[in-house]
């Protein structure tokens, strides 16, 4: 790979040149690099699974930027060289992680994290025998990483499952048993 500067011929060139050399341009600078060819190797079980998962997150995204506010929040992320596409992919590409679910004061306080932001968290109370006795959605704290909900009462043997969704729609569930 080579970094072309001041040369007035390629200035004006993009593309592939014969079978050899590939012209393009990437954050202001023009690169000229070795063409590639396909890969004569079979893909392993890993590179199988990472390019359905991002056959998915494009997906995602696609649907995402339908949405005019949330292509202008995915737009107010992109650095350099990175567009509201690539914001969607990454952040349909990764699910929400429930950090820590606690009880405090009778209260279900959950710290859930997302790289971009966690839409929404839901709390289902079960009790000993397996039927959901409560269920509804937590509030978001001042902090913008803890979620609260004060469900009516915690069955002893029961338990609190809990699911974090972020803006693609992917969610996380985690359990905390009740002693």
């Amino acid at each position: 790979m080579a970094i072309v500067k001041d040369n007035i011929l390629l200035q004006l060139v993009r593309g592939s040149l014969g079978r050899l050399v590939t012209i393009y341009e990437r954050n202001g600078q023009i690169i000229m690099a070795k063409k590639r060819g396909p890969s004569g190797k079979k893909a392993t079980a890993r590179q199988l699974e990472a390019r359905y998962k991002m056959r998915i997150a494009a997906a995602y995204a696609l649907k995402l930027l339908a949405d005019p506010a949330l292509k202008a929040y995915y737009a107010s992320l992109a650095g350099p060289g990175q567009n509201a596409y690539n914001m969607a992919v990454k952040d349909a590409y990764h699910s929400p992680e429930i950090q820590q679910i606690r009880l405090e004061d009778q209260e279900v306080v959950v710290t859930a994290k997302d790289q971009f932001r966690v839409a929404e968290v839901r709390v289902q109370v079960v009790d000993a025998e397996g039927s959901i006795t409560e269920r509804g959605q937590a509030v978001l704290a001042r902090n913008g990483v803890d979620w609260h909900y004060r469900p009516t009462l915690l069955p002893a043997g029961g338990r609190v499952i809990v699911v974090a969704v972020d803006l693609p729609g992917k969610e996380t569930v985690r359990e905390l048993l009740l002693l």
